[in-house]
């Protein structure tokens, strides 16, 4: 059994010209110490698919169908209280900006204590002990348990936001954009760093980003996401070395590659849809190079073959009776 699966999940967000479909029928599965990236363009419904699992969704976001079932059980049927539970001991979020996150009028050590107080019974020696351990875990010196969020740079303060989310070793950790505010030396670092305590500590992972480079060696599978919904879905290799879907290779081309002949960078033409009132037929439609007539008229299904899915007419042709 997977330890996370994530069947037909939808959320609407409440707009003044109707409900927003910023997520439409996701299906995912996670297994257990598993590194499953999600990219795509801002807007795209990442985060709020995130969220999603997490339920931490709020209004205007509302969770409209599905369900998330993790070891067996589906969040979505929990109370509130069940869930508070659950929270930082099994599933764990970093969130995309640190210095929102952290709490600026307590020194980091003061935070750790605090989660350390609402999950465990642990005495106060023990929650020192345990807040050293996992800011040295992240290569920070224990010192800065002192330190507020100010006085840290920002690679530090992600560091700092990955070990309170590693403090009561959950089997999932999720991680929203962590290294969008980061230099490309730092976000190089962040990512080693959660690779290796990955592998070390054997928790699973879904990493969040717009930057499909920042996981390209870290991550065992890949999810583009588009206006809502899966598009392409496969082992990250897969994903990058024989993409099929129109999007995803856009998304190839719009960064550099430090392999092979310099090549001019190309974006994608157009605009993502409106999810008020989505376009008939495949949303990417309006922006793709190859869109047939068929395109237009019909939506296409996510459609897996030999292990890689990929939501598109072209590659999977629609057969006519």
């Amino acid at each position: 059994m997977s330890l996370l699966d994530v069947n037909d999940l939808c959320v609407d967000y409440a707009t003044p010209n109707g409900p927003a479909h910023a997520v439409s029928h996701v299906n995912l599965s996670l297994e257990a110490g598993e590194f499953l990236a999600i990219v795509g363009e801002s807007g795209c419904g990442k985060t709020t698919l995130l969220f999603a699992i997490a339920q931490l969704l709020t209004y205007p976001a509302a969770f409209t169908g599905g369900s998330v079932v993790f070891n067996g059980l589906d969040l979505t049927s929990l109370s509130p209280e069940e869930l508070r539970q659950r929270r930082w001991r099994d599933i764990s979020v970093v969130m995309q900006s640190a210095m929102n996150a952290l709490n600026p009028t307590l020194s980091i050590g003061e935070q750790l204590a605090d989660a350390c107080r609402a999950h465990t019974d642990w005495d106060g020696e023990r929650i020192a002990a345990r807040s050293a351990e996992v800011l040295q875990m992240v290569s920070i010196d224990p010192v800065h348990l002192a330190s507020y969020a100010y006085q840290l740079s920002g690679g530090m303060r992600q560091r700092a936001m990955i070990a309170m989310a590693l403090l009561l070793e959950p089997q999932l950790v999720m991680m929203d954009e962590p290294t969008s505010a980061l230099d490309v030396v730092a976000q190089r670092s962040l990512m080693r760093q959660v690779e290796d305590l990955r592998q070390r500590l054997g928790f699973s992972v879904i990493f969040v980003t717009h930057d499909m480079s920042v996981v390209s060696h870290f991550s065992d599978r890949l999810a583009v996401m588009y206006a809502g919904e899966v598009v392409e879905l496969g082992s990250t290799r897969q994903v990058f070395d024989q993409s099929r879907h129109p999007y995803t290779q856009g998304l190839m081309e719009a960064f550099p590659s430090l392999l092979g002949a310099p090549r001019a960078l190309t974006g994608i033409a157009g605009n993502p849809p409106s999810l008020v009132e989505p376009p008939p037929g495949c949303l990417f439609a309006p922006r793709c190079k190859y869109v047939f007539e068929t395109c237009r008229v019909l939506a296409p299904e996510l459609v897996d073959r030999e292990g890689h899915a990929t939501r598109c007419h072209l590659v999977n042709p629609v057969v006519v009776a």
